[in-house]
């Protein structure tokens, strides 16, 4: 009984809170909660990349935002390239690691089928404004209405994420780079959901130092360690293969 009453009650706080962004009114998906879209969701989320989760099976594109896809790779101040779009996907994980569950009202689907919607960390924190002002996505006016272009000039103005150097629009990037685009389906192995079930030793590769590490079940950051096989990073079944492979153990 006491789940159910905190479970309502972050329910209603969110809707609260959505209520108060987005004009005093619901969207229908929570005002009618009817088909084709489903109610508001709520739960871990797992990052696919620098603006998509996925929530209990149902992957979920932010709402009027673009972060730099998976593949995607950007200039800092120096003009040294980093792999924007991964440090995107990281910093969310760890933005919604400080804060769960995650809790989405949708208001579309997009032409994959994913969910559309505005996300709210368990502080009611907007997913999407936090992205925009760290300068790890972009508001996108062609669905947001300039929405978040409050959150974007404060990134620009400071020079965060993005703004530090030279970078391509996600949009843009897409349109001249469509074989590195990931589909969908492709995703779906990729950043933050569970490998074979029987190897469950997490190899994962320093984004900033390349050195291979890999994370036992019962470490510190085991569950927030998430794994790219597209970026050469795997699952092991004993901590001997991990070790014959090259990886070395986490510390922690």
């Amino acid at each position: 009984m006491r789940l159910v009453l905190v479970t309502v009650a972050a329910a209603a706080a969110f809707a609260t809170q959505y209520v108060m962004n987005h004009g005093g009114s619901l969207p229908s998906a929570i005002s009618t909660w009817v088909d084709p879209l489903p109610p508001p969701l709520g739960g871990r989320a797992a990052v696919i990349d620098g603006d998509t989760v996925e929530i209990a099976g149902q992957r979920i594109r932010f709402n009027g935002i673009d972060a730099p896809e998976s593949k995607q790779y950007c200039n800092d101040a120096k003009g040294f390239e980093y792999p924007c779009g991964r440090q995107a996907a990281q910093a969310l994980d760890e933005f919604l690691a400080a804060s769960r569950p995650l809790y989405c009202g949708f208001v579309d689907r997009d032409r994959y089928g994913r969910l559309v919607g505005d996300c709210y960390r368990a502080d009611l924190k907007s997913v999407q404004k936090w992205l925009v002002a760290q300068g790890l996505a972009l508001d996108w006016p062609r669905y947001s209405k300039g929405a978040f272009a409050t959150e974007q000039a404060s990134a620009k103005a400071a020079k965060r994420g993005l703004w530090q150097g030279r970078f391509d629009q996600p949009w843009d990037w897409r349109a001249a780079n469509a074989d590195k685009v990931e589909t969908v389906s492709e995703q779906s192995t990729g950043f933050g959901l569970l490998g074979n079930l029987t190897c469950i030793i997490k190899g994962n590769i320093s984004i900033n130092t390349g050195e291979h590490i890999y994370h036992v079940p019962g470490q510190e950051h085991y569950w927030e360690t998430k794994i790219s096989p597209q970026y050469g990073e795997r699952w092991f079944c004993s901590e001997a293969e991990a070790q014959a492979a090259g990886w070395r153990k986490a510390r922690r």
